[in-house]
C-alpha cells in the first residue's frame, strides 16, 4: 500500500477511545497536498492488492474478516462498499443490511441475529449497520427497549454501559477466534447530509431511496452525535479499532476505507496452502493421466 495512505491511516484510526472527540475529527478532511489528483490511482493501485489477498484469505481458509459499516443517513455507507470491494470474488464476501428487528429476532438476545450473518474462515463480512444500532438508536429513542421484551429489572440506569461491556467482550472473543473486526463511522457533517437528502427529493433515479423519518432522524442530529461519540470511546480497542472516515468527499472515504481493508489483509500474512504429501501424490498422478491422455489424442490423430 502506498506509504502516503498508510500514514492518512493514523490520522483516522481510533484504538483507545478514552480522550477520544468526535469534534476534532473534520468531515471535510481530503489528506492535504493535492492528494485528489492520485486518489484515483492509489485507489485502484489499493484495490487491486485487497482482489489478490482476498484470494488467499479464500485459500487459507484460516481467517475471517468483519467490516462493520455505521453513519448517519445519506453519509454513503452502500456506494463507498460497492466502489471499496468491486473486483473481489463474491464467493468470498457476504453483504447484510440490518433493519427493524423482526418478531424472531426481538425472541433472542439482541447479538443474535448479527451473529447468525458472521463470516466463515476465509471470508470477508459487511454488516451495513450492526449490533451497534443497539446503543445508537435504541439509545435515541429508549421506547424501543419496550419492544425487546426485557424484564422490567434488565432496564437498569446502566444498561448502556452494559451493552458497551457486551460488544467489548464480543469482539475480542470474535479476535481470539480468528475473525478480525474492523469498524468505520462515516463521519460526514450536518450540511453534506442536506445537500445528499436534497438530492434525493430532486433527482428521479435517487427518490427510491428517500424516507421521510430521514428528516425525523435529522432534527435529532446533535443527540446522535454524543450517542456515536460514546460508543467509539466505550469500544475502540487495539484489537477491534474503530476508522472515522471523513465522508464529506466521497473519492477520499473510499481511499480511506480501502486503505484500512488492505492494512488489515497484510497484517495476516495470508500464504496459498502448501499441498501435503499426499496431494502431492495426487497431483503428480493426475499430471502423469493428462499428459498421457493428450499424447494418446495426438497419436489417435
Amino acid at each position: 500500500m502506498a506509504a502516503r495512505v498508510a500514514d492518512l491511516l493514523k490520522r483516522h484510526r481510533v484504538t483507545h477511545g478514552a480522550k477520544f472527540r468526535l469534534a476534532d475529527c473534520d468531515p471535510d478532511d481530503d489528506g492535504g497536498a493535492h492528494l485528489k489528483t492520485q486518489a484515483d490511482d492509489l485507489l485502484a493501485q489499493t484495490v487491486e492488492q485487497i482482489r489478490a489477498l482476498q484470494e488467499m484469505l479464500y485459500a487459507e481458509d484460516l481467517w475471517a474478516l468483519l467490516l462493520i459499516f455505521q453513519a448517519m443517513d445519506a453519509a454513503g455507507k452502500d456506494s463507498a462498499i460497492k466502489h471499496v470491494l468491486s473486483c473481489v470474488n463474491p464467493h468470498g464476501v457476504s453483504v447484510h443490511s440490518f433493519k427493524v428487528p423482526s418478531p424472531e429476532e426481538l425472541d433472542h438476545d439482541y447479538l443474535w441475529r448479527t451473529t447468525c450473518r458472521l463470516p466463515e474462515r476465509g471470508k470477508i463480512g459487511i454488516f451495513s449497520r450492526s449490533y451497534y444500532e443497539e446503543v445508537l438508536v435504541v439509545r435515541v429513542h429508549p421506547e424501543i427497549l419496550k419492544s425487546q421484551r426485557l424484564a422490567p429489572e434488565l432496564v437498569t440506569k446502566r444498561i448502556w454501559q452494559e451493552r458497551y461491556e457486551d460488544i467489548r467482550n464480543f469482539e475480542r472473543y470474535l479476535c481470539r477466534n480468528g475473525t478480525l473486526v474492523r469498524k468505520f463511522y462515516l463521519n460526514m457533517s450536518e450540511e453534506e447530509q442536506r445537500k445528499q437528502l436534497l438530492e434525493r427529493i430532486d433527482e428521479p433515479e435517487k427518490n427510491w431511496k428517500f424516507s421521510a423519518r430521514d428528516l425525523e432522524e435529522r432534527a435529532l442530529w446533535k443527540t446522535y452525535r454524543r450517542v456515536y461519540e460514546d460508543a467509539i470511546r466505550e469500544t475502540a480497542r487495539p484489537d477491534a479499532p474503530w476508522y472515522v472516515v471523513p465522508a464529506d468527499k466521497k473519492w477520499y472515504a473510499r481511499l480511506i476505507i480501502a486503505g484500512a481493508i488492505l492494512e488489515t489483509l497484510e497484517s495476516l500474512n495470508l500464504r496459498y496452502p502448501t499441498p501435503d504429501p499426499t496431494l502431492r501424490r495426487e497431483m503428480a498422478q493426475a499430471r502423469r493421466r493428462l499428459l498421457a491422455d493428450r499424447r494418446g489424442r495426438h497419436s489417435r490423430r
